[in-house]
Parts: structure tokens; C-alpha cells; sequence
């Protein structure tokens, strides 16, 4: 029997309920790990490395697991998915809060990063294209502009949760929240299984207007435009798990003072959701490739800002604009152009794919980028994510001119 979901499949509900759980599950799974990271070294009494070596690991198996997970999505839907996903996500934080050594934290680790393949972004762009099909581009910019609060209310909720409690008692607190808020909004608002994806989608184009199957690249194109679009997602994905987790020490690294850091790190949030509600309110006239290399442009002239002047607040401001910016469209655009390019005939799985390439490079990021900033110092590290940042850019502008040729 299926469940009741919306009066509108894809309607204004789902891309509330899923807008909830982008927040909780971003906020709980990767931003307070952000906070709550030195406190666990201190904790176990360990070096960093073997904190963010637990990161690196559940990363490499997230990626790993990122192609079945798509499978599975497509199979089964999205309900069953992520309501599975959701409520082990719940579990695995419960299970990190009462680790007690090495192996129970990285086994702990491990599972809770393989799981949110399951309720991430990736997971939630498949809930809306299975309800809505080639129309989904608008729907996932408005699920991204709600999500895009997950850093901004999850930073200051952590800190202040830690004076009342330790870093147990908090993944305790996000544990329940997985289980008490996003299992129910999982189970009852989203899709549950859907024809095959070729059917389903043959069905939808005389009810939506979508574009027929042709339109989609095929071929050579197809596979060269995936190598550029998964190369341009692996090096943003190193850049954005390494900033994420070491921003406020880059920051202090040139020179702020931390409560300075703070405001500016906490200024990124902000400016990804204006970038997202720029691109939902004028985005529509703009072709989604074309959005992915002027966004991902903007991350390494952001960076290239705080190299130059990075111990200066205002310019440090603005580097937090550009990367919050690009960064709030980047995550637009890695279900939009996806979608464009190859269509929503298996779109779970494509995602997955796509996912799944730059899974050590993605999960190396954060442990890397913390052995560089020790070592190597505050310079070499930004020079670094410059260089990966404007490389995602230059395959990104490559994919936009051939997709330009391929529609001449």
C-alpha cells in the first residue's frame, strides 16, 4: 500500500520536507563535525590525524557506495532510501558518541559517512527529479536555498550546545534529531517506487512539455562530458571538504583574530543562499553549464582575494562572498547540469557515478589539507585549492563549449 504523500507529486511540501532534512542531515553528518573535531582529539587524547583519518575513511566509503546507493534509489525510490539512510544515520551518531577507542570511532565513522549517500543532496536531487522530471531544475534551486542554512544555524547551534553538554552529548542530541525529524518527513512526503525510468519518462513528456529522449547527449559526447563534469565535481570536492572542515584555522591562519575568523567564516552561509535565490530568481534564461563555469569561477578568485589579503577583515569578507556564492551554486548545478546534459531516465544512478571518482580525492581532502596547513603553512595550502578550484573551472567552461558546439 503506498503512502499518502503530497496533492502534488514534487509540490511545494516535498521541497519542504526535504529543505528540513538537507538542514539537519548537512548540519548533523559534516558542519558539526567542524566544531566539535577538537574536542574528540582532546577527548581521546590522540593526534588530529587520527581524528580526520576517521573522516577520510567513512569519506572513501561514502564514495564507494555512492553507485549502488544511486541503483538502489532507482529501484526502490526515493522513500524507502532515504528513510533507511536517515535512520541509519541516526544510529551511527549514536554509535560515535559511545566510542571508546580507535576502532569503534573510525568503524563508527565509517558508517555514518556511507550513509549520507542516502540523504544528501545527491539522494534529494533524485526525490525531485523522480516526482518531477526534466522540470526539476527550479524545484532543486529552492530545495538548495533552504539546505543552504545547514552551516549557518549548525556552527553556532553546536558551540553553544557544548556548554551545556560534551561532544557526546551532542551527536546523542543530532542522533535523536535524525530519527525524531527526518525518518517521518523521509517516510511520508517523499516518492515512493516509480516506473522504470525510460517509461516514467516517455509518460511525463506530452504531460510536462520535457524534452524527448534524443536531446540527451549520447555516445562520445556523452562520455566526454561526463569525464569533464566528474573531473570538475572530484577537484571541487577536495576543495570544499578541505575548506569546510579547516576554515576557521586558514582564517587565523592570516592573521585574524578568532573571533574575527568566526564572522567571516559564518558569512559563507549567508552567501551561498543569495547565490541560490539569485540563480532561482533569474537563473531560468541561463543554461546550467554556462551557470556551472561562472560559479565555479568565482572559488578561486575568492580564494586568490584571501591569498592577497587575507589578514585585511574586508577582503577576507569578500573571499568569504565569492566562496559562499559559488560555492551555494555548486551545489545547484550539480543536479542541474547533470540533468540537462543526460537526462532523468536513470538519474540516481548517474549521480552515483558521478560521485563516485573523485572518492579519494574527496575523502583524502580534509586529513591532506591538515598535514598541509601544519607543514607546509597557510600559503602553500591556498595556493593549493586555487590551483584544483580554477582547473574545476577550466573543465567546466570546456563542458559548456561543447555543449554549445553540440547544439549548433
Amino acid at each position: 500500500m503506498a503512502w499518502p504523500i503530497t496533492s502534488r507529486p514534487g509540490g511545494p511540501s516535498l521541497i519542504v520536507a526535504l529543505g528540513v532534512t538537507q538542514v539537519f542531515g548537512y548540519g548533523a553528518l559534516y558542519y558539526a563535525f567542524t566544531v566539535l573535531a577538537p574536542r574528540i582529539t582532546e577527548s581521546f587524547g590522540w593526534a588530529p590525524e587520527w581524528t580526520f583519518g576517521g573522516l577520510a575513511a567513512g569519506l572513501f566509503l561514502g564514495g564507494a557506495v555512492a553507485p549502488l546507493t544511486g541503483s538502489l534509489i532507482d529501484r526502490y525510490g526515493t522513500r524507502l532510501v532515504m528513510t533507511v539512510g536517515s535512520a541509519l544515520a541516526g544510529l551511527s551518531l549514536l554509535a560515535l558518541a559511545e566510542a571508546r577507542g580507535i576502532v569503534s570511532y573510525v568503524a563508527a565513522m565509517v558508517v555514518l559517512q556511507a550513509v549520507t549517500t542516502a540523504v544528501f543532496y545527491d539522494a534529494a536531487f533524485a526525490a525531485l527529479t523522480q516526482a518531477r522530471g526534466s522540470q526539476a531544475r527550479r524545484a532543486i534551486s529552492k530545495l538548495t536555498l533552504i539546505g543552504g542554512f545547514a552551516s549557518t544555524l549548525f556552527w553556532p547551534l553546536t558551540s553553544s550546545l557544548l556548554a551545556w553538554v560534551d561532544w557526546r552529548g551532542v551527536y546523542r542530541l543530532y542522533g535523536l534529531s535524525q530519527l525524531l525529524v527526518c525518518v517521518p518527513l523521509h517516510l511520508f512526503f517523499l516518492p515512493g517506487r516509480v516506473k522504470r525510468p525510460a517509461e516514467a519518462h516517455a509518460a511525463a513528456a506530452p504531460a510536462t512539455g520535457a524534452e524527448p529522449e534524443a536531446t540527451y547527449l549520447a555516445g562520445d559526447a556523452r562520455r566526454r562530458a561526463f569525464l569533464l563534469l566528474a573531473l570538475a565535481f572530484s577537484l571541487q570536492g577536495f576543495v570544499v571538504s578541505a575548506a569546510s572542515i579547516h576554515i576557521l584555522t586558514l582564517l587565523r591562519g592570516f592573521g585574524l583574530a578568532p573571533a574575527v575568523a568566526v564572522v567571516i567564516g559564518a558569512m559563507i552561509g549567508p552567501s551561498q543562499v543569495a547565490g541560490r535565490l539569485i540563480e532561482m530568481l533569474f537563473g531560468r534564461s541561463v543554461s546550467p553549464v554556462t551557470t556551472a563555469w561562472v560559479s565555479a569561477l568565482l572559488m578561486p578568485l575568492g580564494l586568490l582575494l584571501l591569498l592577497i589579503g587575507g589578514d585585511v577583515p574586508v577582503i577576507a569578507g569578500c573571499f568569504a562572498v565569492g566562496y559562499g556564492t559559488s560555492m551555494g551554486l555548486g551545489s545547484i548545478v550539480r543536479g542541474t547540469v547533470p540533468l540537462q546534459l543526460f537526462g532523468p531516465a536513470g538519474f540516481g544512478a548517474t549521480m552515483g557515478k558521478l560521485s563516485a571518482p573523485g572518492l579519494a580525492i574527496k575523502a583524502a581532502a580534509p586529513l591532506a589539507f591538515a598535514v598541509s596547513l601544519e607543514r607546509a603553512g597557510v600559503t602553500f595550502s591556498t595556493l593549493l585549492l586555487i590551483a584544483f578550484s580554477g582547473l574545476a573551472a577550466i573543465a567546466l567552461f570546456l563542458l559548456a563549449r561543447q555543449q554549445r558546439g553540440a547544439s549548433i
